[in-house]
């Protein structure tokens, strides 16, 4: 029998937070479509809702002359656009910057998810524990492993439609000496280097999607679980004090999040001889 408790609902986590910390695993509350639907999983869910309909609300029918809502919401736009720009490229920043901002505004919300009322304070009883019924989405590692490889998809698919297969290998394996001026028996030996170079070069790429998950899970898990620490041994005032610092955690993950996924793209498509022009519409 499970049962359900509220007390939490309209509290901060971190007004309830204690020394049991967040578990390491999500825990599963029902089923869809013989799917399993964690509580990390029903947090994403209510973040992109709150996403679709906080824009709507704000920005509603786009107009030439924007209001308040619209304004606020294209001036934080823009600036991350600026931000990124130099690093993607300009004839990569329109087309991967709907991408790169859905990441930095997805995560980042999610960052701050845990010090949201109902998260972590709205639990049910279930073989003698509670357990947290709404959980930080980045705490759990499923969550951000999944954001990883969507990166990864998107960066195979820009460098592959907008650079092209030729110049990913170029990058990757081929020999950027001048054959004619160290000559040829010096250039035969640096394309020896660069294939042990493009090798080490795929094993890091491929490692990325571990790079990426693991240092946004760390910092959020270690977060949450800083703050139930903090609560057990101090609790109200010491727990506020770390979720200040959580917020400005939040922005950072999710920037570095985004500005590395904007880095890996940028890296080869804005090599010269791509078939960027080709492919534009």
């Amino acid at each position: 029998m499970r049962s359900l408790s509220l007390i939490g609902l309209f509290a901060p986590a971190l007004v309830f937070a204690s020394s049991e910390g967040v578990p390491q695993a999500a825990t599963d509350l029902f089923h869809l479509g013989g799917f399993p639907i964690s509580n990390s999983i029903l947090t994403t869910w209510i973040i992109a809702l709150l996403i679709i309909v906080g824009v709507r609300l704000a920005v509603g029918t786009p107009k030439l002359v924007p209001g308040k809502g619209q304004a606020v919401v294209e001036g934080m736009a823009q600036g991350l656009r600026d931000s990124l720009e130099p690093i993607v490229g300009k004839k990569m920043i329109g087309k991967t910057f709907p991408l790169l901002c859905g990441f930095f505004v997805f995560i980042l919300l999610m960052n701050w998810s845990g010090l949201l009322p109902g998260v972590g304070t709205i639990k049910f009883q279930h073989g003698g524990h509670w357990l947290d019924a709404i959980r930080p989405a980045n705490s759990d590692l499923n969550t951000t492993l999944a954001l990883s490889v969507l990166s990864f998809v998107a960066w195979t698919y820009f460098v592959l439609r907008y650079a092209g297969f030729k110049v990913l290998i170029f990058d990757l394996f081929g020999n950027k000496a001048d054959k004619k001026e160290i000559g040829l028996p010096m250039w035969l030996l640096l394309s020896f280097i660069f294939l042990g170079v493009g090798g080490i070069e795929v094993v890091s790429i491929a490692f990325r999607l571990i790079s990426l998950s693991f240092r946004l899970y760390g910092n959020v898990f270690g977060g949450e679980n800083l703050i139930h620490s903090l609560g057990g041994m101090a609790p109200y005032v010491v727990p506020a004090v770390a979720g200040l610092l959580e917020v400005l955690v939040g922005v950072i993950q999710a920037f570095v999040f985004t500005l590395l996924s904007a880095v890996y793209i940028g890296l080869i498509c804005n090599h010269e001889g791509g078939h960027d022009d080709e492919h534009a519409h």
